[in-house]
């Protein structure tokens, strides 16, 4: 078969037919990338063009309150900043991981609400420079072209509002937490048709809602159904009447929700964490049909050559049948893994994906 760009190759996996192989792409850690600069990768080479992998091309818009993004206090070892989300925290500068999340402003529905106030669609929350720029060069090389939506549990508790106090709030205050999921969707979605009706196509919309951990999940199947599920089904519908396709990230054993991410619609379920309770192969025998599925790719072995390798032989032949696969480690690359390593992953992944 022809070698096809990386939008025919995502184009046959979402019509669930083969290409010439599985698309082939991941996302490291910034620690990572340092790790494999001082192995040998030139530190002005895109990473991606470093390992010949498929190229996806992102979108992004401001839904956010617009509170001051300030440094706070920097040293050589993290950085502590304020957000836009008006959230205070911690990055570490050369380790991978999520931020230490230290102070939030918005805390309950009161504080909530003069967020709100300041969260409106506009032109000027959209990257028009960067997309005038970087548009041609993605249509030109045959990117896969993504939109983020910014909206959900997992990006109110974490990002926004504070773990603890968001669970709490999902019982005490369900409406409040409902508000702040369909505010979210709204706004970016109100973007989003800027984006289009400026003429730039997207193939994809993707967001991230990380329902579940290690062999659980943060919210019943009858919570999801009554709070969150009719919000993800809004950005569906929205995707799907603009012949955008859905895919949502969702860490940790998630398999309860499975036949509900179906049933409204979403097209392509990631990352598939086999070491929070999910069995990729399991998964595409009974869902392969109506999902496509990126990831599976046990993260915790790839700094042993010999034991990822053997799980990739077993797991990427059953699942790149009839199409509907994207490859990737089951969350992201960490500093653990060598350039080497991480090389000769990628290069059996598209030998072993190829049709």
């Amino acid at each position: 078969m022809a070698k096809m760009t990386s939008r025919e190759r995502f184009a046959c996996m979402y019509e669930h037919r083969p290409a010439d192989r599985i698309p082939v792409i991941d996302e490291p850690w910034a620690a990572t990338i340092e790790r494999w600069q001082t192995e040998g990768m030139p530190k002005d080479v895109n990473w991606v063009d470093f390992f010949d992998l498929d190229h996806v091309a992102h979108v992004g818009v401001d839904n956010s309150p617009r509170y001051e993004v300030k440094v706070l206090e920097q040293t050589d070892e993290y950085k502590v900043h304020t957000s836009k989300w008006g959230v205070t925290m911690r990055d570490w500068k050369h380790a991978g991981g999520t931020p230490e999340f230290l102070h939030h402003t918005i805390v309950d529905r009161e504080s909530w609400k003069p967020a709100k106030a300041r969260m409106a669609v506009s032109p000027d929350r959209i990257g028009w420079d960067y997309l005038k720029q970087n548009y041609p060069i993605w249509q030109k090389r045959g990117d896969w072209i993504s939109g983020m939506l910014w909206f959900g549990f997992d990006v109110t508790h974490s990002w926004t509002v504070g773990t603890e106090r968001f669970l709490m709030a999902l019982v005490d205050d369900p409406d409040w937490c409902v508000d702040m999921f369909n505010t979210c969707l709204d706004v970016a979605i109100g973007l989003y048709d800027l984006v289009l009706h400026a003429g730039y196509h997207m193939d994809e919309v993707m967001w991230y809602d990380d329902l579940g951990f290690k062999h659980n999940q943060f919210m019943s199947v009858k919570m999801y159904r009554e709070l969150l599920k009719p919000v993800h089904k809004r950005a569906c519908d929205w995707a799907h009447s603009h012949g955008l396709r859905t895919r949502l990230h969702s860490c940790g054993d998630v398999n309860p929700f499975v036949p509900e991410f179906i049933e409204i619609g979403i097209d392509a379920l990631n990352p598939l964490e086999v070491k929070a309770g999910m069995d990729p192969v399991a998964l595409k025998k009974k869902y392969g049909k109506d999902l496509v599925f990126h990831g599976g790719i046990n993260a915790v072995l790839w700094d042993n050559l010999g034991a990822i390798t053997g799980e990739m032989r077993k797991t990427i032949p059953a699942m790149k049948e009839n199409g509907g696969y994207i490859f990737s480690s089951d969350h992201s690359v960490p500093n653990t893994v060598s350039l080497e390593n991480f090389r000769a992953i990628t290069q059996l992944a598209k030998e072993l994906g190829s049709y």
